[in-house]
């Protein structure tokens, strides 16, 4: 596919931030498995994923009530939140490293003019990220993702200085080279680093850059990377050690964002100097007043006292590596019994599924909650075994990382059951059984969702093509299973032909989830279940869900 994007704008900025999270979301449980260096706590992928996801959440606050200020401000501004937002949101080694890598880059795309949002500008950009992310190691090591990310600047900026393409070099073009050479420098991470080889993995971190650069190239392109992971044998899940995580290391994660003020920003390389006389892994990265601080260390104390001497730390975060387990099985036991926790979108969905004893976390159609919503939900229950429902495919990554989340925090023992529907959902809750053991119920429950099929229909609001051909405007979609097969003109219709369609591999009860419009539809595929498929039964429930009048499943 050629092209479809000659330069950045703002509409590009938000499609990179969705693709992003939710390539990271779908990528996490791999690049949790591929994480040894720096310390094999497998939570790389969550913590790049959760870093991602807090800049797309800071940047859509940005943009909101911005409507009327010129596209360039605007592009500007949503650069500027969605850096700043990856700066506070940063979690781990691995997302404070991020952090400043696509902090550097949205910077230098934020000078460029209107008329220079060129390949050559992002080629430079990528490799004043690179450097910044060196600078900010406090001691560098090759076959991480700071060598991925130097051989992607160095490869974008020689397509860029290639007298063939030179000024003319289109920007799909270079980011897709800095992605290519991404990927290739992530099958050589085991040969420049032991720990690597020895386990038989790739950089967990350089990994997680290429989904990033993946993304890039998707929101300019279109084309989507390929599903599998490109790393062949090595990205083999590796599983973590039972003993201490320490035992060649500093016993102690701490990580906090530092205030500075006046000349303090200057003070900063005397606290890098502090800090790496401490112990290792130090990363600092921001400026302007700004710093995200992440090392390892044995004298936590030390570490703090560091950071007051250079500034005001604030929230500050101290993890003990080989106590983790211990207190997360010593919070687990303080809670009881099993809960369910589901997203659900829209009104009368939130009372059927509360009704149904489901702590909601509700959203609305075409949005989905972000992984703090949901890790809020899980620790309000109380429950030490929560079962989550995100009944959405674009929440299943979502659901999948604060259950990672709730896991580590000790919070609770978390099952996703991958429901990609509403009326999926309904099922699975429908034979819940608290009392019966945990595997028997989430088997039970992923069994009921699988074997609902199940349909909707909708109204186009622009022009595209779908699966069962072009749409305009106000034509009335239907969908089975997440696809586009029907396109027409009455909602009534549709809808039916759906029904036929879902009721075409038989079934015995047929659930009807009446959304804003939708009473009509649902009273006219009530009626043709009753006269065309005896024996069928129908429940009908008032789901109060925007932008989709009708939800079906048969059972």
């Amino acid at each position: 596919m050629e092209p479809q994007v000659a330069t950045f704008d703002l509409d590009v900025v938000v499609r990179f931030a969705d693709l992003v999270v939710a390539g990271l979301a779908e990528a996490r449980e791999e690049i949790d498995a591929l994480n040894v260096y720096p310390v094999p706590d497998g939570d790389t992928g969550t913590n790049m994923f959760l870093t991602v996801e807090a800049a797309r959440d800071a940047m859509r606050e940005r943009l909101g009530g911005l409507e009327g200020l010129p596209a360039d401000q605007r592009l500007r501004l949503a650069l500027a939140g969605y850096s700043r937002g990856m700066l506070l949101g940063a979690r781990g080694n691995s997302g404070v490293i991020l952090s400043q890598l696509v902090g550097a880059l949205l910077r230098r795309m934020a000078t460029a003019g209107p008329d220079d949002r060129s390949a050559a500008v992002f080629a430079d950009g990528l490799s004043v990220a690179a450097d910044a992310a060196y600078a900010a190691v406090g001691r560098p090591v090759e076959g991480t993702m700071l060598t991925v990310a130097r051989q992607a600047a160095d490869a974008a900026c020689a397509v860029v200085a290639d007298p063939d393409s030179g000024s003319t070099a289109r920007l799909a073009v270079v980011v897709g080279a800095a992605a290519d050479a991404a990927r290739e420098a992530v099958r050589h991470t085991p040969e420049q680093l032991p720990l690597l080889r020895e386990a038989g993995v790739v950089d967990a971190g350089g990994r997680g850059l290429c989904v990033v650069l993946d993304a890039a190239r998707t929101a300019l392109t279109g084309q989507r990377p390929m599903a599998e992971s490109p790393f062949g044998t090595r990205a083999i899940p590796v599983p973590l050690p039972t003993d201490d995580l320490t035992e060649d290391g500093p016993a102690y994660e701490v990580m906090y964002l530092l205030d500075t003020t006046g000349p303090g920003d200057r003070a900063v390389a005397g606290l890098r100097q502090r800090l790496a006389a401490l112990g290792d892994s130090l990363v600092v990265v921001g400026g302007e007043g700004l710093w995200n601080v992440h090392v390892h260390v044995d004298d936590v104390g030390a570490a703090v006292e560091a950071g007051i001497g250079a500034g005001r730390p604030r929230r500050i975060r101290v993890t003990h590596f080989a106590e983790q387990v211990d207190r997360a099985r010593e919070r687990r036991a303080e809670r009881k019994g099993r809960a369910v926790v589901a997203v659900v979108a829209g009104p009368g969905l939130a009372r059927l599924f509360t009704e149904a004893g489901a702590a909601v976390v509700e959203t609305s159609p075409g949005t989905r909650p972000s992984t703090g919503m949901l890790l809020a939900a899980v620790e309000s229950t109380g429950a030490a075994e929560v079962i989550v429902l995100p009944n959405d495919q674009d929440s299943l990554g979502v659901a999948e990382a604060a259950a990672r989340a709730a896991e580590d925090a000790g919070a609770a023992h978390v099952v996703v059951i991958p429901t990609r529907a509403q009326v999926q959902g309904i099922a699975a809750l429908a034979v819940h059984e608290p009392g019966r053991p945990l595997e028997s119920d989430v088997v039970q429950m992923t069994a009921a969702a699988r074997g609902a099929r199940d349909g909707a229909v909708t109204v186009a609001a622009r022009q595209a093509m779908t699966s069962a051909g072009p749409c305009e405007p106000g034509d009335v979609l239907g969908v089975v299973n997440g696809d586009f097969v029907v396109v027409g003109h009455d909602l009534a219709e549709v809808a039916v032909t759906v029904l036929d369609r879902l009721l075409g591999g038989g079934g015995e009860l047929v659930t009807l989830v009446i959304g804003e419009g939708g009473d009509e539809v649902a009273g006219r595929c009530e009626q043709h279940v009753r006269t065309q498929h005896a024996g069928v039964d129908v429940v009908v429930h008032d789901g109060g869900q925007g932008r989709y009048p009708l939800l079906l499943a048969v059972e």
